[in-house]
């Protein structure tokens, strides 16, 4: 039933919608489900490519059966605040985790990105991302170093010298900016080929083509990016006749 767990028969026209390049969406329309339901079950299970019903409703039994084993000893997620229900937390973070895996990013790095962006702190050390993701250190410092590199994420010590890492609002500007100067370089090595194969032949006017799309697309996220930076991380100043107007925050490093 709707809301319920997925059945098999429920899987099966799950892999014939995949099959048939069905969106997501289209396929949970027809089974009454959200569409978030379909994308976690396809992206857990091999993805599109390898999706396949029967190899899916066993994972999940073995899963479910892992789960049963393991309660006695105790969750494994630490202990929720503000009253919030840690199954429903669970079942977001594999929603968010999911996204984040049909954008590009590794599943590792997708679950450490998620699990600070789900932490009220927004950081974690390495010991605590390792408790809460029930994965080995050397894995961690994997899904660190790739996200360090990518901009997403950034380190500090705290009061006990110890490294934190740490999402925030100025981390994920940086990483927009990240993006932009990779599609400058992108525009200016695609330039040099038109040099190179000739101006007038039509594979120099392709390249000369991507550049143009790359530097605009560049140039407006970065553009964008400036613009929130200012607009939306702006606190608000008093006047001297007790009213607020908005001034940049300039706190943030740049």
């Amino acid at each position: 039933m709707p809301g319920g767990r997925l059945t098999q028969q429920e899987r099966q026209q799950i892999a014939l919608g995949v099959a048939d390049g069905l969106a997501y969406a289209e396929i949970a329309r027809r089974l009454g489900r959200p569409t978030s339901t379909i994308t976690r079950e396809v992206m857990r299970n091999g993805g599109p490519t390898a999706y396949r019903a029967d190899l899916a409703h066993r994972a999940t039994e073995r899963r479910a059966h892992r789960r049963r084993q393991t309660a006695p000893r105790g969750p494994q997620m630490p202990e929720q605040a503000h009253g919030r229900d840690a199954e429903a937390v669970r079942e977001y973070e594999e929603v968010f985790t999911t996204l984040l895996m049909q954008q590009g990013l590794p599943k590792m790095m997708a679950r450490v990105l998620t699990c600070l962006f789900t932490t009220d702190a927004g950081s974690l050390t390495a010991s605590e991302l390792v408790q809460r993701l029930q994965v080995s250190p050397a894995s961690v410092s994997k899904a660190i170093a790739f996200l360090e590199s990518q901009g997403l994420i950034r380190r500090e010590r705290d009061e006990r010298r110890r490294e934190r890492y740490l999402v925030d609002d100025d981390v994920w500007y940086q990483s927009m900016i990240a993006a932009a100067r990779a599609n400058a370089q992108l525009a200016q090595t695609a330039r040099q080929g038109v040099g190179i194969l000739g101006a007038d032949t039509p594979a120099a006017v392709r390249l000369e083509n991507i550049a143009r799309f790359v530097d605009f697309v560049g140039e407006s996220i970065a553009r964008a990016a400036e613009q929130a930076r200012e607009i939306l991380h702006t606190k608000p100043e008093t006047t001297s006749g007790g009213t607020a107007t908005p001034r940049p925050d300039h706190g943030q490093p740049a």
